[in-house]
């Protein structure tokens, strides 16, 4: 009887021909044969190649395996490692669609579940926080967005059940579709678990804080949700000057624009029980604090909006230090906020977790402070990633 995961040789040879993914080379059957790959899933299953495990819920052992194999019984996790919010996933039919798109990366193209575990047990990590990333999920069509969203979501609950102790999940959302965001809301928190909802800084021309999003953001505040911002660049601000790609900083720009959004608004005094994520240490917005503080009385109905001023809401936010683990970016977030409001992440694959951490030893934080970093301020936003 084959072992959950394994296969013989000519098994192995048949499956390779069929599976979508092998020229692809985004799963390495070799190591994790027909276990880690989502095309092959449903052959796996029925084959008896993948187990489901005992008391497993439904809807998780009818979507089969996101991985199995001698990775799954080879990693354990450290009660006291890093929680990494910031850690970025390309679910395969998700990445069959975005292809060819502006603001895809080749590290993005070349993930693998093992390659995450692989940087997580490098830097000590002991559980992601997993996301979609750009080029994000709308391009134009309601129809491709809510599917792309509902794909990925199950992607990364099938990752979430395999390796629970490893894994979390931000649910994708088919914004600027709002009813098609409520639905996944739903789905996502109440079917699959999710962790808390990933959100994009914009969507074309439109940024967090809009009126058109209100309903949504109502039905989070309701849920008291956990929400994970991550940066993208806007149409009307990409390729601006020559070679300087959008990430350099449109996407500092975009989430300060996005946290501006929220504040100017008023909907981040209205619904205070949404609890922020903001990427890269707030983008530009912790170094501009001043000058937004001293703007806000010009602000129309800047009472109402934000009776206490800008700063006294960014306090309450979250900031991780992916792609911001210098001095120059967290000196500005620290003068501002607590330690209690910073959390680890990486931005894997773009990036690793041992450049963060490297990064962060120059920074000055105290022995305390890195624990509560590191670890503590996670635990507390992700209670069942503690382990």
């Amino acid at each position: 009887m084959l072992a959950p995961g394994r296969a013989t040789q000519s098994q192995f040879r048949r499956r390779n021909a069929k599976c979508n993914n092998w020229g692809k080379r985004m799963f390495d059957h070799t190591r994790e044969p027909f276990g880690g790959c989502p095309c092959c899933i449903t052959d796996n299953a029925a084959s008896g190649f993948i187990a489901s495990p005992a008391g497993a819920p439904a809807a998780m052992a009818a979507m089969g395996a996101v991985a199995a194999g001698p990775a799954t019984t080879r990693r354990t996790a450290a009660s006291n490692g890093r929680i990494d919010v910031h850690h970025h996933i390309a679910p395969p039919k998700w990445l069959d669609d975005v292809i060819g798109r502006d603001l895809l990366q080749p590290a993005t193209r070349n993930w693998s579940v093992e390659k995450s575990l692989e940087d997580m047990d490098e830097g000590g990590v002991a559980a992601a926080a997993v996301s979609v990333t750009n080029p994000g999920l709308w391009f134009g069509d309601k129809a491709q967005s809510r599917r792309l969203a509902r794909e990925s979501n199950e992607f990364m609950a099938r990752m979430v059940h395999d390796r629970p102790t490893r894994f979390g999940f931000f649910a994708a959302m088919p914004l600027p579709d709002v009813d098609g965001s409520l639905a996944e809301i739903s789905y996502a928190l109440d079917t699959l678990k999710a962790d808390g909802i990933g959100l994009f800084t914009s969507y074309r021309d439109v940024w967090l804080g809009n009126e058109a999003f209100t309903p949504m953001m109502e039905e989070l505040d309701r849920r008291k949700a956990l929400v994970f911002v991550h940066p993208t660049a806007a149409p009307c601000c990409m390729n601006l000057i020559p070679d300087v790609a959008p990430g350099m900083i449109e996407y500092g720009t975009d989430t300060t624009r996005a946290i501006l959004g929220i504040l100017c608004s008023g909907q981040a005094v209205h619904f205070p029980n949404i609890r922020f994520i903001w990427s890269h240490a707030g983008g530009a917005a912790p170094f501009f604090a001043g000058r937004i503080e001293a703007s806000i009385s010009r602000l129309k109905d800047h009472k109402t909006r934000l009776p206490h001023g800008a700063i006294h809401e960014m306090k309450k936010f979250f900031y991780d230090v992916a792609g911001a683990a210098n001095r120059g970016a967290l000196v500005s977030l620290m003068t501002m906020v607590a330690a209690t409001q910073v959390l680890f992440g990486t931005d894997y694959p773009s990036g690793y977790s041992r450049d963060i951490i490297a990064g962060l030893k120059d920074v000055g934080f105290t022995e305390a402070e890195m624990a509560m970093l590191n670890r503590d301020n996670a635990i507390g936003l992700l209670p069942r990633l503690k382990g």
